[in-house]
């Protein structure tokens, strides 16, 4: 397989996998496209390569700083944009951790802190079922909480090395 090729398909595997993390595709593979690239991008380079319109192009690179995974940069005596993705992997990792924790968990956790304040009669079994089933969800949230907070905090050589231990 020839680098061209190559190229291509993990751009093509990159959305894919995006679309099963619930990114969307193009999203993915624009940031593919940004990782595998070794400089900069105009808005120009990316919809020609990825075959895609303008709007698409600036509402994904829009998205993909939202998420703090892409950055713009700006060459003194020109007008184009310059975008540009950090390519350590365990930088990226934790970018996407943090990001779906603001997004998902936090909002979650404070719907179950919320819920489990929940008055009722302790001998009714819809009750008891209920907050069980609240207390035993938001322990869950609140350790998976903490592990991300770890993960973003780490470096990557000491999380994995934890990670194998408890899996020996």
């Amino acid at each position: 397989m020839q680098l061209t090729e190559a190229k291509q398909k993990l751009i093509e595997t990159w959305g894919k996998l995006g679309t099963e993390w619930g990114i969307n595709r193009t999203m993915a593979q624009v940031h593919a496209l940004l990782l595998i690239t070794p400089g900069e991008l105009t808005t120009e380079e990316i919809m020609e390569e990825l075959k895609i319109s303008r709007g698409n192009a600036n509402m994904t690179l829009r998205d993909l700083m939202g998420w703090g995974l892409v950055e713009k940069k700006h060459k003194a005596g020109e007008r184009k944009e310059y975008f540009y993705a950090d390519k350590d992997t365990w930088n990226i990792a934790r970018q996407v951790a943090r990001e779906r924790r603001k997004r998902e968990l936090e909002p979650v956790l404070r719907v179950l802190d919320e819920l489990s304040k929940v008055e009722g009669n302790k001998n009714d079994e819809d009750y008891k079922t209920f907050n069980k089933s609240v207390t035993d969800i938001n322990k869950l949230a609140k350790n998976v909480d903490k592990t991300l907070d770890t993960m973003i905090k780490a470096e990557e050589s000491w999380f994995w090395g934890s990670i194998l231990k408890i899996f020996k």
